[in-house]
């Protein structure tokens, strides 16, 4: 099982599939990098490297009692992107995934990155604040850690609805695709799930956006639940120097049936042009 270890002695699960220019990608809250593996054959199978790790906290990766912070993630990033000496990389992050790609960038440079896709970010802050009234009050966080902390396995279950938009009319999700989610969530340690909702929501991304470069992809559904378009792409897309915003009508959070179809398509788009 390919790990990197980290200066903090963390292990670091990660898959890498494929061979030719390198497509790093980064998943969402609460998530392992399984949930990206239908994108990472979809790129390996045009003639790229697909790499994916598991956050510290969860999955196959090394549930460490500290570092579970945006700093500790864009580092993890960078020592795996080091260690495994890439250059000319494609980041792609979903959600928190896109958080940890954006303070990458800000935190490391762009000198290993030649393009970076944000899914559904978390960027640019997702938390209310005097200063920043654009995002959702705290209320809105403390009831995500009020429910992982009381019953993570039915808060899964039931945050599997709005992620797949499986509560809106007409909606068809599997149960497959849903338990798939609940099984993902359930291998990340209940500390490192909690800490991220800070570290996904009170870390503020402007000043790392306002410094990346190089062409970004901002990709978004614009019935998004878990992370509205309004708090998140559409802010975003003004802090970014050379960035194209794509909106998605009627698409959730999480990605599924003609949503990725779509996605993976414009993904490619992306990466090739």
């Amino acid at each position: 099982m390919p790990t990197i270890t980290t200066d903090d002695g963390a292990e670091i699960f990660y898959k890498d599939w494929g061979s030719g220019p390198a497509v790093v990608f980064s998943h969402g809250w609460p998530l392992t990098s399984d949930i990206w593996d239908n994108q990472l054959k979809w790129v390996a199978d045009h003639g790229y490297r697909a790499i994916a790790h598991d956050r510290r906290g969860g999955g196959r990766s090394s549930q460490t009692w500290h570092g579970n912070t945006m700093d500790t993630y864009a580092d993890d990033l960078a020592e795996l992107i080091e260690t495994l000496d890439l250059t000319g990389v494609v980041l792609v992050g979903h959600s928190t995934g896109g958080g940890e790609v954006a303070r990458y960038l800000g935190r490391h440079g762009t000198g290993r990155v030649s393009k970076a896709v944000l899914r559904a970010a978390v960027a640019p802050h997702l938390l209310a604040t005097p200063g920043d009234p654009g995002g959702a009050p705290i209320e809105v966080f403390d009831a995500l850690r009020a429910g992982l902390t009381a019953d993570r396995g039915q808060f899964y279950r039931e945050l599997s609805e709005p992620f797949y938009g499986n509560n809106r009319e007409g909606a068809n999700v599997s149960r497959g695709m849903r338990d798939a989610f609940w099984r993902m969530c359930m291998t990340v340690g209940v500390k490192g799930a909690y800490d991220c909702i800070a570290a996904f929501s009170e870390t503020d991304l402007t000043e790392d956006l306002k410094g990346i470069d190089i062409p970004v992809l901002l990709s978004h559904g614009d019935d998004d639940q878990i992370v509205p378009l309004e708090a998140s792409s559409y802010r975003s897309i003004q802090l970014l120097t050379n960035a194209t915003l794509k909106v998605h009508a009627g698409a959730p959070h999480g990605l599924t049936g003609r949503f990725e179809n779509d996605f993976n398509e414009e993904l490619l788009d992306f990466i090739k042009s």
